[in-house]
């Protein structure tokens, strides 16, 4: 098993054990410390995502930015991994969809509408000290990066995690970007060395 496999393993294994009240707990205290951290609370546009299980919570924070008038985009998972785009219109507006996601209903705006975002919340399981994010390796956010670079487009890249699960380092390999800042339950953490 490879280095990062053992590390998503081991930090997949770390959060099959919080029970519901960690989690509604700490969605609250993410929600709060991302409202204020000024790439989100700045933002006219925020490419976001729905967590599901035992994710770091997002949802608090989408209806936040919502309420703020922030547009907020949420993904569509392709066939091919790749992800389409629609706008976040409340809770109320999100479907079941394959593999445990929940999208929004409304209509599609391509691919490429992530590269009108302000600022893109991404998911992951890990940040090192560096700012380099450990995914769960589907790829598809790999894409998202991909296509923001191709595009000349930097919009700030902020990942909500626990607080355990900034680490000293993370496997990276040459596609993998840095992320301006991590956003726990104990606050914000910035790394001065990303770039876009």
């Amino acid at each position: 098993m490879s280095e990062k496999a053992l590390l998503r393993r081991r930090l997949l294994d770390a959060r099959a054990a919080l029970s519901p009240e960690v989690l509604a707990r700490t969605a609250a205290e993410l929600a709060g410390h991302g409202a204020e951290l000024p790439e989100l609370a700045g933002a006219a546009t925020v490419a976001a995502y729905v967590s599901v299980g035992r994710e770091p919570g997002t949802r608090v924070l989408l209806d936040t930015l919502l309420a703020r008038g922030t547009r907020v985009l949420l993904p569509v998972l392709l066939p091919d991994n790749d992800l389409d785009w629609a706008a976040y219109e409340g809770r109320e507006t999100l479907a079941k969809a394959g593999r445990g996601l929940l999208e929004p209903t409304g209509p599609r705006l391509g691919p490429d509408a992530v590269c009108a975002a302000d600022a893109v919340l991404l998911p992951g399981l890990a940040v090192d000290a560096r700012g380099m994010r450990l995914g769960r390796g589907g790829g598809s956010y790999d894409r998202v990066l991909a296509r923001l670079a191709r595009a000349r487009v930097h919009p700030a890249l902020v990942v909500l995690l626990y607080a355990d699960e900034v680490v000293a380092r993370v496997p990276e390999e040459p596609h993998d970007h840095p992320v301006q800042a991590v956003v726990t339950p104990e606050g914000i953490t910035r790394f001065r060395a990303a770039t876009a």
